[in-house]
Parts: C-alpha cells; structure tokens; sequence
C-alpha cells in the first residue's frame, strides 16, 4: 500500500483506521495530536479530515519515521517520545487539544529492519532501541540485570511460563560468554523452548526485552496522565494497544483515572477521574481486516471523552 511522498509500503498499513477516525470525531478545525506517527497512515487520514484552520502534532522518536513526513502546512513533526507530550503541546501552543491518538504497536517496518535486533527471524546485536541515542540495549538488559530482575521482566512482560528458568540459564551462560546477538540468545536458551512452539516463544521473549529496553510501560502511564491534562473538555482519547499489560492500563486508567487501587469519590461520593468510556468493551478489528492484516488479531482500542 505505497503512498505518495512516503515510505507507508514500508510500513504497516494502519489497524483500525476507520474505528480511529470515528473514536476521534474529528472537527475541521480542531488541534489533535498523533503521538505514534510511524509510517504517518493515521496522521495522513486525519488530515484529510481537517479543514484549513485545523492543526496536527505528530510524535516520533524513529529517524525512520521522519521520512514519511507530508508536506502539509498543518502538520508540526516533534522528535520525541510521547511521555513528553505536555512539554512540547506547551511549546508548540496547543495546550488544550481537541483529540490525541497513540497506536502502541511497533511498526513492521522496523522489524524488518534487520540490525534494530527487533525480529527473531534475522540475526543481529541484541539492540531493540526505539529512539537509537538511547542509553541501554537488550545486550546490556541480558549481561547486567540480577536473576531477580530478568525473571520479572520475562514473567511479566513477555507472559513466559519458564521465566525463573530463563532467567537462571541466562545468567549462568554469561558466566563463560558474552551474549551479544539474536543467534547466540537463540543458542544459550534453545533447551527451554517448548516443541513447537519456537516461534510463540521466542516472539514473547523478544518483546519483553523490548518494553524493559524502551520502558514503554512507564512511558504509556505518563503519556496517559499527561494526556488527561492536555485534552480540553469534550476531548477525545483514542488508544490502541496489543498487549494485555498497556491494555489494562489504559483500561483502568480510563474506568479511575489512575493505574491501580479503587476509583476515588469526593465527599459527596461524585466520582474522580478525568476520562469517561465512549465504549463500554475494547473494540476489535473485524474478520475481514484480520483476514488482510495479521497485525490486527491482538489490537484493541479504547475511546475515552474528557469530563
């Protein structure tokens, strides 16, 4: 699906994008905010949707992202991560915002990409860096961490039944070796991968590295935050997240207006949180586009409105 002026066959075609469109409500000349710009396929339909006064910040911390760029007079490009979000809508003068959208997924164009190290089907250094000024890899994850922290990170993030196992072969391997690429980690663990299932395992493996590489957790929870602070009354909040831990934040976050505990009541038992639930359920993709876009199985997408 090439597009003029961009690298978009590079990238993934957008999941969702008519759902993303309809949980934004776009008004011509509203300011909105694309905080996972990629291949620009979201931005590019927002666009279409604004009118001359209308206004668009795009986020992205990828070098690769900024050669999708359109040239449109409405769009301002940052390069930074999303848990930045408050400080440059406050640079840029656009401190109440009509609408943000964050796509969590990580593009297929940079698992292509074979030295990024995000993709088990290549061989390569262990770097899963988003943004690659950033100070820790997935090589430096694997030769500093404790048994305690990989065992955490594993179980947690990549949702890996053998985690202490894992996390104890890793350690005792470093011992006698550096693991410094994809194939040397496939060696050092290929004992505990089930039968079967190599390409599952391997797939959980690599994105829990990826989230403790990119502390995408934390940077979701902040962004969340923020992004309740930047919306003005009546704002729309679109989300759309492909695994179950950003999903449950961004769920609980939308029900109590923070990450854990129960919903706060003030002392006339009205309830406290910034966001309400336009849908009640995360809307998934359907058949069809699942059929064309394998991406989209895991995808879900919540729409929340600022009280």
């Amino acid at each position: 699906m090439a597009q003029e002026g961009g690298l978009m066959s590079e990238y993934h075609v957008p999941v969702m994008l008519k759902e993303c469109m309809e949980g934004l409500h776009i008004i011509p000349d509203g300011v909105y905010v694309d905080v996972t710009f990629g291949g620009g396929g979201h931005s590019r339909e927002i666009l279409k949707n604004l009118g001359e006064g209308g206004r668009l910040l795009a986020f992205d911390q990828d070098e690769d992202a900024k050669k999708n760029i359109p040239n449109d007079d409405r769009l301002t490009f940052i390069d930074q991560n999303f848990r930045f979000l408050k400080n440059y809508c406050r640079l840029h003068s656009a401190m109440q915002v009509d609408g943000i959208l964050a796509d969590l997924g990580v593009s297929s164009h940079q698992f292509d990409q074979p030295e990024r190290g995000f993709s088990t089907r290549f061989d390569a250094d262990l770097d899963m860096r988003m943004d690659q000024s950033a100070p820790i890899t997935a090589k430096e994850v694997i030769a500093s961490y404790s048994e305690e922290e990989l065992h955490r990170i594993f179980g947690m993030y990549g949702e890996i039944q053998n985690a202490k196992s894992l996390a104890r072969t890793l350690v005792t391997a470093r011992l006698n070796r550096q693991i410094d690429t994809i194939a040397e980690f496939k060696e050092v663990i290929k004992k505990l991968i089930p039968k079967g299932k190599e390409n599952k395992y391997l797939a959980q493996a690599f994105q829990a590295l990826r989230i403790e590489v990119n502390q995408e957790l934390e940077a979701l929870q902040e962004f969340l935050l923020q992004a309740a602070d930047v919306l003005k009354p009546g704002g729309r909040l679109v989300v759309m997240s492909y695994h179950s831990l950003e999903d449950r934040l961004v769920k609980n976050f939308i029900a109590k207006g923070k990450f854990r505990g129960e919903l706060e009541k003030d002392f006339y038992g009205n309830i406290q949180r910034p966001l309400d639930a336009v849908t009640r359920k995360a809307v998934v993709a359907t058949d069809e586009e699942i059929a064309l876009n394998s991406r989209a199985r895991s995808a879900k997408l919540r729409v929340a409105v600022k009280l």
